[in-house]
């Protein structure tokens, strides 16, 4: 562990990163109880009182039948059944549909909008995922070693005699300009043309997706209103994992930043460790659903 003395007190700058951390937890649950708790109670009203209005309206129901039927409509939608529409509605389970859920199990995205629902579906699933987020985690990590290897040209070339370090960063800064634009400014304007959805629904699902986050409230391909070219969800699932390596990279370059300006702000000179030489990498660790890659 590493330890900063400060006026003849051992401060473990260890313990206040836990600390840190686990204030960052409480300020986010703290804002995001005061943004959406209202507005789920405004919801929750609305639907309570549009199931009064059906009441009134077709009197030959009682309260009862009608839960029965949105108790169906709920269990309908937990197996990917989308109550709109007939049942002429394209499967959720052809080939391409297929390809972009094996994405989702091996990327460890999850969604939750769709699942197997037999019992042979849910056992091969499990054997699935255990050889499947392995294997996907060292094909990113074969990406990440790639676009490392072009950052490692890169800071050779720059670091040759007569060119300037400022080099250098505006290399690096094209490098992270070129993937953001790839990956998370131009997709949500497909996403938004093909979905119907605004450019910041479109940006929020790209960015949701790619940290495998994966709430979804936001999954491609899902509306019955709409057609959809058969390699359009396959097409995604390719997007996800080139832009899964991406991301991952630039959350590892945070992460190393973020560990060095720790040690400035709570290290004196000569009392820290001798940094270690940079060098960015995609994370084995930390990639499951609702976590984010880490060093």
């Amino acid at each position: 562990m590493s330890h900063l003395v400060v006026r003849g007190r051992r401060i473990n700058w260890t313990l206040v990163l836990v600390v840190g951390y686990l204030f960052y937890l409480l300020l986010g649950a703290m804002v995001f109880q005061l943004l959406e708790k209202q507005a789920e109670a405004q919801s929750r009203d609305q639907f309570q009182l549009e199931k009064l209005k059906f009441l009134k309206n077709y009197t030959c129901l009682d309260k009862q039948a009608l839960e029965q039927f949105v108790q169906v409509i709920l269990e309908a939608w937990e197996k990917g059944v989308n109550p709109e529409g007939n049942s002429t509605n394209p499967s959720n389970w052809d080939f391409s549909n297929s390809f972009f859920f094996a994405g989702t199990v091996v990327t460890t995205i999850g969604y939750g909008n769709l699942a197997p629902s037999t019992v042979a579906g849910q056992v091969f699933c499990v054997f699935y995922a255990l050889f499947g987020v392995p294997l996907n985690l060292a094909f990113l990590n074969q990406l990440g070693k790639g676009l490392n290897a072009h950052l490692i040209t890169l800071e050779r070339w720059v670091h040759k005699p007569g060119r300037a370090r400022v080099v250098q960063t505006l290399a690096l800064a094209l490098f992270l300009t070129a993937g953001t634009l790839l990956f998370l400014v131009f997709p949500p304007m497909i996403f938004s043309y093909v979905e119907g959805w605004s450019y910041g629904e479109g940006f929020y699902f790209t960015f949701i997706t790619l940290s495998t986050i994966g709430f979804g409230d936001y999954v491609v391909g899902t509306d019955p209103n709409k057609h959809y070219i058969s390699m359009y969800r396959s097409l995604a699932a390719i997007w996800i994992v080139f832009g899964l390596a991406w991301l991952a990279l630039v959350f590892n370059l945070g992460a190393d930043l973020m560990e060095k300006f720790l040690q400035l702000k709570w290290h004196k000179p000569g009392t820290a460790e001798e940094w270690v030489q940079f060098e960015p990498r995609v994370s084995s660790e930390g990639m499951g659903a609702g976590a984010q890659p880490t060093s």
